[in-house]
């Protein structure tokens, strides 16, 4: 064991005094709750922000493409998209705009359009069905069916097997001039996906309904598309943009979130600065137990400093010091945020309203590089803190010290 560190050790294990050795636990204590609450803090958020997104990408997909195709060309576009080597999937989609209208009540959603059997690869959306379905067994006669979000159909008081009817902002031409286009659908299913904003204003439809509705001649408004990693979306779309030229617009999940997911990153990083606030406490904490530290060992320093010490090497001690007191703290605080994650996510301590949440447990996931930021940013903090006290006492004449201390 180095000089430096020994010391180090030996006046922090035999320090003298019932104040010192409670200033010392205080500021190990301060280190470990500031650590703790900003790793499960973190943890939390994450685990909100990880929901959050499995729900948007549950219900969408990866990367959309926009543009009007006609049956033959989107065949074509998705034929070329699902042989990108980081492509897993592709399907068509209809994206439009339509107003609702029930018992004396209208609504502005968009209609969207859709082949189960294809979205199936694309995402969960077939999958959150809670009622009915996107092809019930009716009769040839019956009107087209319709599945709603389950928010959307609350609002309205529909139900399964009600009719309503969409209303088209394309206008068609009759004898006694233009007349918006109207279509009478069934409700045939529920759904609720998770996300108020999908839940709420979205009405799904068979493909060929939803052409049919919006004047598209059996074409489509885009392809959406799934990648094998997520996080290789921005890559992807640039790839599918050269592919199928600039005539059409490819958006990412996160391009067509980008509000929501912009609030969400500048909600964590203001919770860390605010947290990390803590453990600039404790690091004050440190500083004032080091200077302490400085006049208690007056005599001993101004010794090392007569036996040939030099300065470096008290400075040296000093910060070791402050280096044990944040080590300690910090695998303290690491092991507590451990326990309090592993309690909040097996435990329903805190029970959120289904209703408005869409889950009854908070969500919690850890995330190696958030734990190597606080670690890393405390172990910062506390070497700043242990600077003053080290060169105060590495400054120290050793014949006063010896004199007067």
């Amino acid at each position: 064991m180095k000089f430096e560190r020994f010391i180090a050790l030996r006046y922090l294990l035999r320090r003298q005094g019932l104040f010192a050795f409670i200033t010392t636990l205080i500021g190990v204590a301060g280190v470990s709750v500031g650590v703790a609450a900003l790793i499960t803090t973190l943890s939390v958020m994450n685990g909100f922000q990880t929901d959050i997104k499995d729900k948007i990408i549950g219900a969408q997909s990866h990367i959309l493409v926009f543009g009007r195709m006609s049956p033959e060309t989107y065949e074509k576009k998705i034929a070329q998209i699902r042989e990108l080597p980081l492509v897993q999937a592709a399907a068509p989609h209809i994206y439009g705009q339509g107003i609702i209208t029930y018992a004396g009540q209208s609504l502005g959603l968009v209609v969207r359009g859709l082949d189960p059997e294809q979205e199936k690869n694309i995402n969960t959306l077939t999958s959150s069905i809670t009622e009915g379905s996107f092809t019930p067994d009716w009769d040839k006669d019956a009107p087209p069916p319709l599945v709603l979000g389950t928010e959307l159909a609350d609002s309205l008081g529909l139900d399964i097997g009600d009719d309503v009817v969409l209303i088209s902002p394309q206008s068609i031409s009759t004898g006694a001039g233009m007349f918006p286009k109207m279509k009478k659908f069934r409700i045939s299913g529920l759904l609720r996906t998770g996300y108020y904003e999908f839940d709420h204003t979205i009405a799904y439809t068979l493909l060929e309904h939803a052409s049919d509705f919006l004047g598209l001649k059996n074409g489509v408004t885009g392809i959406a598309v799934k990648v094998q990693n997520m996080n290789q979306a921005e890559k992807v779309a640039d790839q599918i943009q050269e592919l199928i030229g600039y005539n059409y617009s490819v958006r990412t999940f996160a391009q067509m979130n980008s509000t929501l997911y912009a609030a969400l990153k500048l909600e964590k990083t203001m919770m860390f600065i605010i947290l990390f606030l803590i453990i600039g406490v404790a690091s004050l904490n440190i500083a004032s137990n080091l200077i302490l530290l400085g006049t208690e060992k007056l005599r001993d320093i101004g010794i090392l400093r007569a036996m040939g010490a030099s300065p470096l090497a008290v400075r040296k001690i000093f910060m070791w010091e402050a280096m044990i007191i944040a080590t300690l703290g910090i695998v303290l605080g690491l092991l507590l945020a451990c326990l309090l994650c592993w309690i909040i996510a097996t435990f329903n301590i805190v029970e959120l309203p289904g209703d408005i949440y869409y889950l009854t447990r908070v969500p919690v996931r850890m995330q190696l590089w958030d734990i190597v930021a606080v670690i890393g940013g405390s172990y910062m903090i506390c070497f700043i803190a242990g600077l003053y006290p080290a060169v105060k006492a590495s400054r120290v004449n050793p014949t006063d010290a010896i004199r007067y201390g």
